[in-house]
């Protein structure tokens, strides 16, 4: 069975970028290059040459260095069909349903829309890894910024049907700041509690806290859990449709 090698590199003030290497053929892709100088650095380091740059949209921080990297490695780049016009350097467009092959390992391709128009996310199934940009966060999700409020919970439901094990590579260190605000909604949730805990003390450490894994998002990510009761209790809408508990939650946060 294929698997892939996950190295995580910060950069910026936030941001996760990440090397993804399939461990059979030794292909290597980057996972949303904000800054090119610390991906070199780090394929330096391991000696290994770079084939592949996958974009989940088109958003600066998550494509800045596209071109700096294909210039120098020749490497190929793939991204989100309905963004193609704005992936600079873009060689191969995916969407919904489509799969990636990144040497022997082959990612199921979603088209996640809300946070911007066109959003992609790459699910490896054989390595239990999701590649998922600004769509999903550690306790959180993406700002709404070209979509709509039906349309990011459209594509969060698709992302919380993959299994639990699902380990989630987001592409910011937004937790802590998240768990602040899932406490301000669900403060009797004791697992989200126990959970932030454990942020909070890795946080102090200075150690990242992706990835998560979809498990632990379905019981304690208020953004995903806007068809459960409990959360619907919390925010004083029982029984509410889901879109509309979603979209509540998420003005607050866009407010806290």
């Amino acid at each position: 069975m294929a698997h892939i090698d996950v190295v995580q590199i910060p950069v910026l003030s936030d941001n996760y970028v990440y090397l993804a290497r399939d461990e059979e053929s030794g292909t290597c892709g980057v996972v949303d290059p904000a800054v090119g100088g610390p991906v070199i650095a780090e394929l330096e380091k391991r000696g290994w040459t770079l084939d592949w740059i996958i974009n989940t949209h088109h958003h600066g921080d998550h494509t800045g260095a596209n071109l700096e990297l294909k210039e120098k490695y020749g490497c190929q780049i793939v991204g989100p069909r309905l963004e193609q016009q704005r992936i600079p350097g873009i060689d191969q467009a995916v969407g919904d349903g489509d799969t990636f092959s990144l040497g022997n390992s082959v990612a199921k391709v979603y088209d996640v829309p809300g946070h911007t128009a066109g959003h992609n996310a790459y699910w490896f199934e054989d390595s239990d890894t999701l590649f998922c940009g600004d769509t999903l966060f550690a306790l959180g999700c993406g700002r709404v910024f070209e979509g709509t409020h039906e349309q990011m919970w459209t594509s969060l439901d698709k992302l919380r049907g993959l299994p639990a094990a699902t380990k989630i590579y987001c592409a910011h260190e937004y937790t802590e700041a998240n768990l602040n605000f899932a406490l301000s909604v669900e403060p009797a949730n004791s697992t989200l509690v126990s959970r932030g805990n454990q942020i909070r003390a890795l946080r102090a450490e200075g150690k990242p806290t992706v990835p998560s894994t979809m498990g632990d998002e379905l019981a304690t990510n208020p953004f995903v859990r806007a068809d459960q009761e409990a959360l619907q209790i919390a925010v004083g809408m029982p029984g509410s449709d889901p879109v509309s508990v979603f979209a509540e939650v998420r003005t607050r946060k866009d407010n806290f």
